[in-house]
């Protein structure tokens, strides 16, 4: 019998409830490429274009349970992608404010989270590294692409006791981390997991 991705994610160590519901509630196959739906159900990445891939559910699942979301958080997130990872995170918490560089991508994930029925989600065609003021500050920000450090405004934009996930590029790998932010600055609190993501492109910077 093939694993679900529920089974997947539990064998991946995540066991808060609410995180394995929202699995469950949200079917991946209506956020990839029509062309890849019969992978869907895979924990594997998926090319959605751009030479970028959506990141493995279990993946997606682990820094997100970093966060520790409560339905009251508003979140940041950086690197929408179809929407699957904001699809989670829509289910969760209160309000999700997501960042995506290209706007065909920023378009489908915006239709793909209208067919769910997930409305409390806003996607912005933008740079993420530079947050969205506008909406600061967050309760939680998890971003999908790898930098050698957090941008300032993220970590500006970031709530005072408010969570980070991040993936931080070293020699060895790109390491998932969790940052936590306390008297107003950020502090590691611990590395998840090594993983492989694309860099995060910053304005007038070197990702």
């Amino acid at each position: 019998m093939t694993r679900t991705l529920v089974q997947a994610v539990q064998d991946a160590g995540v066991c808060d409830p609410r995180l394995l519901d929202a699995v469950r509630a949200t079917p991946r196959k209506g956020f990839v490429p029509p062309e890849f739906a019969a992978r869907a159900e895979r924990d594997e990445p998926i090319p959605i274009g751009h030479q970028q891939p959506t990141s493995q559910p279990t993946l997606i699942a682990r820094m997100i349970d970093a966060l520790r979301l409560s339905e009251t958080d508003e979140v940041l997130e950086v690197g929408t992608g179809y929407g699957y990872q904001t699809a989670l995170l829509a289910r969760l918490a209160r309000q999700v404010y997501s960042v995506e560089r290209h706007a065909d991508l920023a378009a489908r994930a915006r239709a793909n989270l209208e067919s769910a029925g997930l409305r409390n989600t806003e996607v912005v065609v933008g740079d993420g590294s530079v947050g969205l003021a506008e909406h600061a500050p967050f309760d939680a920000v998890v971003v999908s692409a790898s930098a050698r450090r957090v941008p300032a405004p993220l970590a500006a934009q970031l709530a005072e006791g408010g969570r980070l996930v991040m993936p931080i590029r070293t020699h060895e790998a790109d390491m998932v981390t969790l940052f936590v932010k306390r008297h107003g600055r950020l502090e590691r609190q611990r590395l998840l997991l090594p993983a492989c993501f694309v860099p995060l492109v910053q304005a007038g910077t070197d990702p």
